[in-house]
């Protein structure tokens, strides 16, 4: 094999070479922008693609995929000048992966800074209370305004999620004895609300003793019987009580059989 021949071979094989590094193989989910000398000639993927060495330049592969992006503001003040610090995620993904291409130099990024600035200006315009209580809300609100800035990008914002609020630690001991200070006042109303209510029922139950004498009689001989039962006790019942002598007499049939003086009924 002489010289030529062997120059012919190199070349052959770095022209096959050349001509296979434009071979590419893209996932399901990737997409790949196509520049032809310059200008935009159209999108290709996934599987395997071919792009022309030199003559044609792939800018970036975009994923179709779901992203996640944290991002959070720094102190802002709320609505009632709390300052207050707010962590957030995001999740978005391209639906129009020409316009993320052609319409923006970095679409994540210019995503990402939307979002923020964004976030500041929806804090700026609640209170802190709307704030800690109301995060579904205000997250939704947040997706409705970040995914109108970013559509222009072919950007589609699925959810916006508040992860967490901070404020400072001296506003945080306050609303804590806030707090502490509601639950006692609810427990005094509750208090003072069941003593009015023990109270209404004890005057309804003296007008119906002093209507029917028979059930204050009744009565004197539970409570006499509760007495008796608890030890040795020696009760003593006033002559001028109403039912004395009947509840005497059930108080010594409760007791009949037994002896020593538990029980005793005693009568002055």
């Amino acid at each position: 094999m002489g010289p030529a021949m062997i120059i012919l071979l190199v070349v052959v094989l770095f022209v096959v070479l050349f001509f296979l590094s434009g071979i590419r193989v893209l996932k399901e989910w990737e997409r790949a922008p196509v520049l032809r000398l310059g200008r935009y000639i159209g999108m290709k993927g996934p599987g395997i693609i071919y792009v022309f060495p030199i003559i044609d330049r792939v800018p970036r592969i975009v994923s179709t995929r779901i992203k996640t992006m944290s991002f959070k503001s720094e102190q802002t003040l709320t609505l009632d000048n709390v300052p207050v610090t707010v962590d957030a995620v995001m999740y978005f993904k391209p639906v129009d992966v020409e316009a993320c291409i052609l319409n923006v130099e970095d679409y994540e990024e210019a995503t990402y800074w939307a979002a923020q600035t964004t976030l500041r200006e929806v804090i700026g315009r609640v209170r802190l209370q709307e704030l800690l209580s109301h995060r579904e809300k205000i997250g939704e609100e947040l997706r409705k305004i970040i995914d109108e800035k970013t559509e222009a990008w072919g950007v589609k914002v699925l959810s916006v999620e508040i992860k967490d609020v901070v404020i400072p630690q001296a506003l945080q001991d306050a609303m804590s004895r806030q707090a502490q200070a509601e639950r006692e006042r609810i427990a005094r109303v509750t208090l003072a609300t069941a003593e009015y209510e023990a109270a209404s029922k004890m005057v309804e139950a003296a007008r119906l003793y002093e209507k029917s004498p028979q059930a204050l009689t009744l009565r004197w001989i539970n409570v006499l019987s509760e007495i008796s039962s608890r030890g040795n006790l020696v009760v003593l019942v006033p002559m001028g009580m109403p039912g004395l002598g009947l509840a005497s007499l059930g108080l010594v049939g409760l007791k009949k059989g037994e002896r020593g003086s538990e029980g005793e009924v005693s009568s002055p």
